[in-house]
């Protein structure tokens, strides 16, 4: 099986430095880092106002970055050929394409918040996967937003308010320059995470609760399963699953779906019909019916898997992730066939629960396994993939880490 290293905080920080001398000639001002995300479950609630619980991962996307008197912007970045460089007044929506418009993108938020954003170069290099459903392009937006709020002074990244306000920016960013229609869940999982624990994220209210999340206490494990199935997110099927979940509640006559209790779900369902969406087309009542019972029931399941955890029955939480990948696949259908052998494999080989996480289409598996069962499992998934002509998924180890933070200065410390 693939494994999929997470780098040193030094490692991925001389990485960085490094691109950034080639690429520039000269030292960056300090590198800034900013972690990927695993939902342990409560997937596609953000945007309806729900629950869910992310845990940061060690792997991290890595900004080697200086701010420059002339008011321009250029980026490269160890994963992606070239160099990109525009006016940061010509940054905006409609204005970026690629990876630029997750890293500019920001940039241009925090302006548009009133803050005052200066020119800047530089250098990324990421060990968090692209594609994996793994957020790494919150991770990119993350480190770029706690790198210009150090570097041009804004005070922000601080305190959890700030950091909030950190948050904000890219999503702002993601949604309008990037053109993801993505929720909050990523950003606030990258910028406000604390290492050992899950962070219970309620999108209605914006509050954050830190869960305690120590598998290795219960003799557990979690595994992450990249299956190598493309995961893209700007194609329209996220977007469309967005619209018609507010068209639904703005049927029901609420804000957001979070406002339907699971006891009206029947009579909610029972009061829908075909909805209209912004782009002119119609989604069937039945399909409506669908997406919500998704995201009203995921929600309950949040709750129930944040119960087990501070009581410390993570053992239990098996037939809740079981519970959230069938309705992921059937009601919400964002699962694919890479995701669907990856969890069955999983539990054949004796996980206690599995699911898809992350947005879908593609992406990312995790299983919750015995501490002794880490190989036999993954070796499971493999011989699965690889019996069906696959390529071999990749895995890594999930334990819960720190959010976005200045890792080395302009001396190299």
């Amino acid at each position: 099986m693939n494994q999929v290293r997470a780098w040193t905080l030094d490692e991925g920080a001389e990485r960085a430095r490094a691109s950034y001398r080639a690429a520039f000639g000269a030292e960056p001002d300090g590198v800034w880092a900013a972690p990927g995300r695993v939902n342990l479950i409560g997937e596609h609630t953000d945007y309806n106002g729900g629950l869910c619980l992310p845990i940061a991962l060690a792997h991290r996307t890595y900004v080697a970055l200086s701010a420059v008197e002339a008011a321009d912007v250029t980026l490269v970045s160890r994963q992606e050929a070239g160099t990109w460089s525009a006016a940061l007044a010509d940054v905006g929506p409609g204005a970026v394409d690629g990876w630029p418009a997750y890293a500019a993108g920001v940039a241009w938020a925090l302006g548009q918040d009133g803050h005052a954003v200066g020119g800047f170069r530089a250098a990324v290099d990421s060990c968090v996967p692209y594609g994996a459903g793994l957020s790494s392009s919150a991770a990119l937006e993350s480190a770029f937003a706690i790198a210009l709020d150090d570097v041009f002074g804004l005070g922000l990244g601080a305190d959890d308010e700030g950091r909030q306000a950190l948050a904000a920016a890219c999503i702002r960013a993601e949604n309008e320059v990037a053109g993801a229609s993505t929720g909050g869940m990523d950003q606030a999982a990258s910028l406000l995470s604390r290492p050992g624990g899950a962070l219970l994220l309620d999108l209605r209210d914006g509050s954050r609760t830190p869960i305690p999340f120590d598998l290795a206490a219960a003799g557990l494990a979690l595994l992450v399963i990249d299956t190598r199935a493309p995961h893209r997110l700007v194609d329209g099927q996220y977007g469309q699953r967005r619209a018609t979940c507010e068209a639904a509640a703005a049927r029901l006559g609420v804000p957001t779906l979070r406002e339907v209790a699971p006891a009206e779900l029947p009579s909610a369902l029972a009061a829908l019909d075909d909805v209209r969406l912004p782009d002119g087309s119609t989604v069937p009542a039945e399909l409506v019916r669908r997406r919500v019972r998704h995201v009203v029931t995921e929600i309950g399941r949040v709750e129930e898997f944040v119960a087990a955890l501070t009581s410390g029955a993570a053992r239990d939480v098996g037939p809740l992730m079981d519970a959230s990948h069938a309705s992921l696949r059937d009601d919400y259908e964002v699962s694919c066939p890479e995701l669907d052998v990856a969890v069955e494999a999983a539990r054949a080989a004796g996980a206690l629960g599995a699911r898809m996480t992350g947005g879908g289409f593609g992406g990312s598996a995790i299983a919750l396994v015995a501490a002794d069962q880490v190989e036999d499992v993954s070796e499971s998934v493999r011989a699965a993939f690889v019996g069906r002509g696959w390529a071999e998924p990749g895995t890594l180890s999930a334990t819960g880490d720190g959010a976005a933070a200045r890792v080395l200065d302009d001396a190299g410390e």
